[in-house]
């Protein structure tokens, strides 16, 4: 079964940051190369949502590691994988509580 994937206002916003940083300092063939990891890794959570490990950050929520800088966090049922946010580990991590 395929889930549709829903993406939250605040992934939506980090994701256009990391965008306009990765262009802005680096190029855009590394932002290629992100977002083909990105797409990756959500293809793995539509079908298999259960394989990455759950955080302790939030109640069912599970974490998938992109790169070792930006980690995806999600929820999700039987009919939606909801992205509640991404989140760059050099932050400090109390800043995720605020985003869950």
């Amino acid at each position: 079964m395929s889930r549709k994937v829903v993406i939250s206002k605040t992934a939506e916003r980090k994701l256009e940051e990391l965008f306009e940083y990765l262009i802005e300092k680096w190029s855009i063939k590394l932002k290629k190369d992100f977002v083909e990891k990105l797409d990756s890794s959500i293809e793995i959570i539509k079908n298999q949502p259960e394989i990455f490990p759950e955080s302790k950050k939030g109640k069912s929520l599970r974490k998938c590691v992109i790169t070792k800088q930006t980690t995806l966090y999600y929820r999700y049922n039987s009919k939606r994988i909801n992205i509640v946010t991404l989140f760059d580990t050099r932050q400090n991590p109390n800043k995720l509580t605020k985003e869950i």
